[in-house]
């Protein structure tokens, strides 16, 4: 019987594991992204799917670790000065957000005929945002950190704290009899706080001296136990609490955020947040009840666009009236126009309070399940089919009558160091670039730096390329590069062009294109990077010195070969390797006679020599 459900279960995990693996890059490679691969997989492996899994609360439940542990990892990129930074748009912006969305909100299931307390609970458990969609979205467009991110961040923290409240109302409204046992309200927001303070004293006099003694111990799997415990011991401390689990662990990563155990304690966390999101996702797939949507079709097909587009709405409004742009505030209202997780909790509770219906509760559950699924779709068609939004011009000057001696094209990481040479000695510069921040951020250092492509004919003309002694292309995108140098060479023959070249292959196609000058953009720093490496084990600075230059002679030749067979494997003899099997030349060609000597001093005939 044991062997029987160990089989079972291990079949449960293969099936799990092998839906991920198909679904999951066949949607990446679509170009719709992981999450909806892995909600594709889950509905399709699930009860209303194949049937493999018949009950998927209980896969949900246990995957909502994988929210937990996304959440940890957040707290530690996020110091405690910062998140105190963020206390305004926490409790102003995510207040502002959740009282006006779920107003609209309650309107909307009332419009759909549903009483006034079953349209407050629908409203107000739909207002609280999928913390995992959401935060899986921005990180894989790596926007966690951005300023945007971080306001979204703040508004689902905002929300993870609302469940105590909006769970303290339902008991409030609740037609059941009272449960002796349960605590009042102001007991149960007691509760809450003196957790909350429990674990702010443990993680700040505890958890670092914890991690001493365990990296003395050198025991890597210990280290791994350790961490695991302190995410999941925080969860389950909110959570006797009454409140979010994930909001302990976001709160235990802030207060390890300033640790010296940081970045091990994330790499040792980090493959079980990825398998448990994955997981999570693939629960709320199958949790989809398809007969439920069937029995209520009119209600749900009517009712999700309707509350994803009031909800929507009211974000894009809150974020215009606190002076978002249009295309962040555009950005965050299809992120977070779904319902999440936390709905699921408030809905059960309601039912169980009696203040919804089996059926009320069973409908709003597939509303919120399809608006997750939904918002992957939302999101790629909103990116595909709105026009993306120019940046503001404003305080930003375009390049027009310059005549400087040097036009600098691209004023990047390349062209800012590049510049100091030619600032040293006062030559006059004519800066240009597209990234509108860039140019900004320069001002503040006291860089004038003009708008304009130069990938543009009339753009090079307004900025005295006509007149420049030389033009120097600093920018990192090739494709841009060579169209540059196709123009500059024709139009403005007496400017010397100087190229930044991207790899081995663009510097033999830029000398092929008649530049004066190119360099690859990691060549004399990665060759000054070795000489430091000479010198750290212990080579004398001059021998070091020599060594380096030793090697820019060698690149040097090793290129003029390959220009004068235009092939940039024709240089690879000439590398220096590790392996002692370094390729070596083709042989030449032996001569089909003997050779003669010209002098006529001597009949003894010469034997060829070797290729070497």
């Amino acid at each position: 019987m044991a062997a029987g459900a160990g089989a079972d279960a291990l079949l449960g995990a293969v099936a799990l594991l092998g839906a991920a693996v198909v679904a999951v890059p066949l949607f990446r490679r679509l170009g719709l992204g992981s999450v909806l691969g892995y909600l594709a997989a889950g509905l399709a492996i699930g009860p209303f799917g194949f049937g493999w899994f018949a009950h998927p609360q209980a896969i949900l439940h246990f995957a909502e670790l994988g929210v937990v542990m996304f959440l940890f990892v957040v707290g530690l990129e996020m110091r405690p000065s910062h998140l105190w930074s963020l206390r305004h748009q926490i409790f102003g912006l995510g207040a502002l957000q959740i009282l006006t969305a779920t107003a609209a909100l309650t309107g909307v299931c009332l419009m759909f005929g549903l009483p006034p307390q079953a349209a407050f609970i629908g409203g107000a458990g739909f207002v609280l945002t999928s913390t995992a969609i959401v935060m899986q979205l921005l990180g894989e467009r790596g926007d966690i950190a951005l300023p945007r991110g971080q306001r979204m961040v703040s508004i689902l923290l905002f929300e993870d704290l609302l469940i105590v409240p909006l769970l303290a109302l339902v008991a409030l409204m609740s037609h059941a009899p009272a449960d002796p046992q349960a605590p009042s309200g102001l007991a149960a927001l007691a509760i809450g706080a003196a957790a909350l303070a429990g674990l702010v004293l443990a993680g700040r006099y505890l958890l670092n001296p914890l991690f001493r003694v365990l990296a003395a111990a050198r025991a890597r799997e210990v280290m791994t136990a350790a961490a695991l415990l302190v995410v999941l011991g925080a969860a389950m401390l909110m959570e006797m609490g009454g409140l979010s689990m994930a909001m302990g662990a976001f709160l235990a990563g802030v207060l390890l955020s300033e640790s010296t155990f940081r970045h091990q304690i994330e790499a040792d966390i980090e493959p079980f947040r990825g398998i448990l999101l994955g997981l999570f996702f693939l629960a709320v797939g199958m949790s989809l009840d398809l007969a439920v949507v069937r029995g209520n079709w009119q209600l749900i097909v009517l009712a999700v666009p309707a509350m994803m587009l009031a909800k929507g709405v009211c974000i894009y409004l809150v974020a215009r009236l606190l002076r978002s742009s249009h295309g962040d505030a555009l950005d965050r209202a299809t992120l977070m126009a779904q319902g999440g997780e936390f709905a699921f909790v408030l809905y059960s509770a309601a039912e169980a309070a009696g203040v919804i219906g089996g059926e009320t509760n069973d409908s709003f559950t597939a509303i919120v399940v399809l608006s997750m699924v939904l918002t992957p779709l939302v999101v790629l068609a909103t990116r595909r089919l709105v026009p993306r939004h120019r940046p503001s011009l404003d305080g930003v000057e375009a390049v027009s009558g310059q005549t400087g001696s040097v036009l600098i094209i691209g004023f990047g990481r390349f062209g800012q160091v590049m510049s100091q040479s030619l600032l040293a000695r006062d030559v006059d510069v004519t800066i240009i670039d597209t990234d509108i921040e860039m140019i900004t951020s320069a001002a503040e250092f006291g860089f004038k730096v003009y708008y304009g492509d130069g990938r543009r004919l009339d753009v090079l003309h307004a900025a005295g390329a006509d007149a420049a002694r030389a033009i120097a292309v600093c920018i990192d995108d090739r494709a841009a590069a060579d169209l540059i140098v196709e123009l500059a060479r024709h139009q403005f023959p007496q400017a010397k062009l100087l190229v930044r070249s991207f790899d081995r292959e663009h510097s033999l196609k830029l000398v092929n294109a008649g530049v004066d000058f190119q360099i690859r953009e990691t060549f004399e720093s990665a060759v000054a990077f070795g000489e430091a490496a000479l010198r750290a084990v212990g080579i004398d600075a001059d021998e070091a010195a020599r060594i380096a230059e030793q090697v820019r002679r060698l690149d040097a030749e090793r290129f003029e070969l390959e220009t004068a067979s235009n092939d940039v494997r024709a240089g690879i003899p000439m590398l220096l390797s590790n392996t002692g099997n370094a390729p070596k030349p083709t042989p030449f060609t032996p001569p089909r006679r003997e050779g003669q000597r010209l002098d006529g001093e001597a009949d003894v005939p010469v034997q060829p020599s070797s290729a070497a």
